[in-house]
């Protein structure tokens, strides 16, 4: 017990994670990959359903690593693009410790944030760009029509920080596959 409060310790200890992310960076610098962290700064929390009967969490973030949001004009008003990022969806434990629930952080740039705290109508193109992210790259279906934004709420759960990974230019080609190796591919 002694030796898992200390592990849990360690890893809350901000030190600590600046040492494992310099770590990681540098590890994947030399296998010619650069590595950013997105730690989400928290923005608004939508409270939806994924099929209708399991509750789901989205939560709205800001990062300024991610790019900022463009508005092209058309004829009959604007066209945005919102560059995010999406993290893996995870289970947490709700209030009270006995029911589980879906949640997904989805990151735009602070910009975006800012935006739709000033616009209802940036903020609901901003939820419906969260909500049709999950839906395509988790494939599943969310209930849009009872989504709610959830007042009071800046977060839900545990923040974890999801990494962007982008090849450096000149960087190491990978070995070439052999298929005779008795280990499987990385």
């Amino acid at each position: 017990r002694e030796l898992f409060a200390e592990y849990a310790a360690e890893l809350a200890d901000p030190e600590q994670r600046r040492l494992y992310e310099e770590e990681v960076t540098a590890l994947e610098r030399e296998r010619g990959v650069e590595v950013r962290f997105i730690h989400p700064t928290p923005g608004y929390v939508l409270r939806t359903s994924q099929a209708g009967s399991r509750r789901c969490y989205l939560n709205i973030c800001s990062n300024p690593h991610i790019d900022r949001p463009q508005a092209r004009r058309e004829p009959g008003g604007h066209r945005w693009a919102l560059p995010y990022s999406l993290a893996p969806g995870r289970e947490e434990l709700m209030r009270g410790g006995h029911r589980r629930c879906l949640v997904y952080d989805v990151v735009f740039h602070p910009s975006a944030l800012s935006l739709a705290a000033r616009s209802s109508r940036f903020r609901r193109l901003l939820s419906d760009t969260a909500m049709e992210a999950v839906e395509r790259r988790f494939a599943l279906r969310l209930d849009r029509t009872n989504a709610a934004v959830l007042r009071g709420a800046a977060y839900k759960g545990v923040p974890q920080a999801p990494v962007i990974r982008t090849p450096l230019p000149g960087g190491p080609t990978p070995p070439p596959s052999d298929s005779a190796s008795p280990l499987p591919p990385f």
